[in-house]
């Protein structure tokens, strides 16, 4: 299982907000390449990044961050936020990210996600942000009737590399991922699923690992910075 990263980038700086709360953004690094050479440095085999601004813009926001993140790390990197048609997508792509992470428009426009999925194989990921089981979309504002189970579903067939699956009450909370529903969605489709939002503690990674369904990683963000979660230690334990 892979541990993944998070650099979330909200004004060219490296922060993580509660629960999607723009309002509640903690900053915890000025310079976001910085920080993704000190996870490369301690191992990471990829990053996750996502751009917190556009993700409400609904167009790239902080570019020069990610592409300084590019530009100094030779891990792979995916990048969620503001991602909504296919000229992004593929700038992005041919910048050097190795895969892009779309959310609002798989809910909104699911043949794109499919269109790009066949352009770009192995390059496309639907990220799934879900409170209480309904998807929500443009920077988790805005609430669906979408069940996040069905979303997931819908796209069994479309070649998407990954699905991401964030329980948003969990995220930044420190509590403990949803154990219980990451594993439900990954037995629902054959589509590999990543865990994210509340993984705070060596344990979380352990109970997701074994969850009873494979899972191709997990997420993690404030942990890694607060120092509740050694990244070389949870790569190791994962590596087995």
């Amino acid at each position: 299982m892979i541990l993944y990263p998070a650099i979330d980038l909200k004004d060219g700086k490296a922060v993580r907000l509660v629960r999607g709360d723009m309002e509640r953004a903690t900053v915890f690094n000025e310079d976001p390449a910085a920080q993704a050479l000190d996870f490369v440095a301690a191992g990471c085999e990829w990053l996750h990044l996502v751009d917190l601004n556009g993700a409400f813009a609904g167009a790239p926001v902080n570019a020069a961050p990610v592409e300084a993140i590019l530009a100094a790390c030779k891990v792979p990197a995916q990048l969620g936020g503001g991602i909504r048609d296919m000229a992004t997508i593929e700038g992005w792509l041919d910048k050097g990210l190795a895969r892009v992470i779309l959310g609002t428009i798989a809910v909104e426009n699911p043949a794109l996600v499919r269109e790009a999925a066949r352009a770009f194989p192995g390059q496309v990921a639907v990220g799934i942000d879900a409170r209480g089981g309904r998807v929500a979309t443009k920077g988790w504002a805005t609430e669906t009737d979408v069940d996040a189970t069905d979303l997931a579903r819908s796209f069994e067939d479309a070649g998407v590399a990954a699905i991401i699956y964030t329980d948003i009450n969990r995220d930044g909370a420190m509590q403990g991922p949803n154990v219980e529903a990451t594993a439900a969605l990954a037995r629902s489709v054959s589509i590999p699923v990543i865990a994210s939002g509340g993984v705070s503690s060596l344990e979380d990674l352990i109970a997701l690992r074994d969850c009873g369904v494979t899972l191709n990683g997990a997420i993690s963000g404030r942990a890694l910075y607060d120092g509740a979660l050694d990244l070389t230690v949870a790569l190791a334990a994962l590596r087995g």
